[in-house]
């Protein structure tokens, strides 16, 4: 099996999506589904099963992720050194963000490259199911999320804080509300990502109303297409921060305004034990852009 067909199925058992595979690989769909079909002819075992809805791993393939993982991380690891090395850089510090507006902060990426040449700085979109245990494991030295954090993370400097909105289906009960309380929320199924601490969600969207209802989750979310989709078909309704309405323009969705949820304000976050020169110098970055 070459390093690239590695990859391919390593991604596709992560993202579990021939699309979004894809995409993150900059390849077709037709290239993801040729290399796993080439897989498991080689094996001779099915790694995946497919449904016109879901993929899943099948025993064989959560075996050969397992085995494989440690492998091309390795392999990773290395090609990664020998091109730092070879461009002049000491070390790279991969950042992962939470929200969506990423372009916007682009002045303090540009900022901190400007000022350490010698480092080079990474910056993903941090996935939506444990969100903190992709920095404890070394996925990414620093993420952006909002508060509280566990023990083990050290929270730094504010990113930006964003209002509340609610998104629904343009023909929910809510659509045609200026305003919703979070009161309303128990009436109507929310979904959220698994495997986050429950005082961290608690702050997003609350397990019960102030007049004590509970606030059900229907089911959990590993992606935010999925999440869109659950919108928009009505089967959800979702709070999110503002920021969202100028990225998803569609006239089939309401955005509506939360008055009593909280902003969300968003903080660099390390893991205390990993802290490092280079993520002191991007937490100074915008200590001293944003003056905070």
């Amino acid at each position: 099996m070459e390093l690239r067909e590695i990859e391919i199925f390593l991604t596709l058992a992560e993202e579990l999506h021939f699309g979004r595979t894809a995409e993150r690989l900059n390849v077709t769909p037709a290239r993801i589904t040729q290399a796993i079909k080439k897989q498991e002819r080689q094996i001779g075992a099915l790694l995946f099963e497919r449904t016109n809805r879901t993929v899943r791993l099948t025993s064989v393939g959560e075996q050969l992720r397992d085995d494989l993982r440690p492998l091309f991380e390795g392999l990773e690891r290395s090609v990664r050194r020998a091109k730092q090395a070879a461009r002049g850089h000491t070390a790279v510090l991969k950042l992962a963000l939470l929200p969506f507006n990423i372009a916007e902060f682009h002045t303090y990426w540009n900022e901190f490259r400007a000022r350490h040449p010698q480092w080079e700085l990474q910056v993903h979109r941090l996935p939506y199911t444990d969100v903190f245990g992709s920095v404890r494991k070394g996925d990414y030295d620093v993420i952006a999320v909002w508060g509280p954090v566990p023990d083990d993370i050290t929270i730094g400097p504010a990113l930006f804080s964003d209002d509340r909105v609610l998104t629904v289906s343009h023909d929910h009960p809510l659509a045609d509300h200026d305003t919703v309380s979070v009161e309303d929320f128990a009436d109507h199924p929310h979904s959220m990502p698994p495997g986050n601490p429950r005082e961290w969600e608690e702050t997003y969207l609350p397990f019960t109303t102030p007049g004590g209802r509970p606030i059900n989750r229907l089911r959990p979310v590993t992606n935010v297409d999925d999440l869109i989709e659950w919108v928009l078909n009505g089967d959800i309704i979702h709070p999110f921060p503002a920021h969202v309405t100028e990225f998803w323009k569609m006239s089939h969705v309401r955005f509506i305004p939360i008055p009593d949820l909280p902003p969300l304000t968003y903080h660099l976050c390390w893991r205390a034990e990993g802290e490092t020169e280079p993520i002191r110098a991007l937490a100074q970055v915008l200590t001293d852009l944003r003056g905070a």
